[in-house]
């Protein structure tokens, strides 16, 4: 059996905040239906790699890539790419759950109206049902659909964002500590619905969680100071990693 060709194949990457170089040398495969974390201490890259993937730094002034990032072999950083399509295809749901002012119907609604694939009335309430089932919601709000998404939890805002992101029928799921201000029993739910998730989508997440890390993730990524320390199976990285820093912070001595 063939090994699937990669969803992200990142190659030779730098990254600049103006003169500053954020990311260097990063090259990476990120294959698909797999969950890859990717982890190390505060201001090492992570972040600013995840948002590479779908170019969220573009709105950031005086940012430049070099290198290649290859979305299934097409280069998402040549002129020709449609930018609003590509963040269609690479959702990202961020750190903090950020539901709009609106009701729970309208937050999931947005993308397919704004994308004018919402189509027929039915079709759109169909999008959704799916979407809110997909993550996990749907019996905590269906007799609530209208009423303001602001009420419900942290962890079941979080929920909706992750539904808000699918009903737009993305191919992969960016998660930026999606879990961090969450209580542990919502953190839960979020890994177990990730677990969910990777049967039919590919997920890159940021985690400072270790453990999370060790129990959602297929792959695992070490970034130090801006540079991709090691990248392995999760279970190589936690027993036996090939560089002395990965098994130093791994182990808390550094970081």
């Amino acid at each position: 059996m063939t090994e699937a060709h990669p969803t992200f194949s990142v190659r030779g990457m730098d990254f600049f905040y103006g003169p500053t170089i954020a990311l260097s040398r990063i090259n990476m495969d990120v294959r698909p239906r797999q969950v890859t974390a990717l982890i190390g201490p505060s201001g090492c890259g992570k972040s600013t790699f995840l948002r590479c993937l779908n170019r969220m730094n573009d709105t950031i002034a005086g940012t430049r890539l070099v290198g290649k990032i290859l979305l299934d072999g097409e280069d998402i950083y040549s002129p020709e790419v449609d930018v609003v399509f590509l963040r269609q295809r690479v959702g990202m749901v961020f750190q903090k759950p950020n539901p709009f002012p609106q009701s729970i119907y309208d937050n999931v609604a947005f993308g397919p109206r704004t994308l004018g694939t919402a189509g027929r009335r039915s079709q759109l309430d169909e999008t959704v049902e799916k979407s809110l089932r997909a993550a996990a919601l749907w019996e905590d709000v269906k007799d609530k659909l209208r009423q303001d998404a602001l009420g419900l939890s942290l962890g079941q805002q979080q929920r909706l964002c992750i539904a808000r992101v699918l009903a737009t029928q993305p191919e992969v799921i960016l998660m930026d500590e999606s879990t961090s201000a969450l209580d542990p029993i919502a953190t839960l739910k979020i890994e177990e619905l990730i677990a969910e998730l990777k049967q039919n989508y590919t997920i890159v997440i940021v985690t400072h969680n270790m453990l999370q890390a060790g129990r959602v993730s297929d792959f695992t990524g070490l970034f130090w100071l801006g540079e991709l320390v090691e990248f392995s199976p999760t279970a190589d990285i936690f027993t036996r990693p090939k560089e002395k820093l990965t098994e130093d912070y791994i182990t808390g001595r550094m970081g």
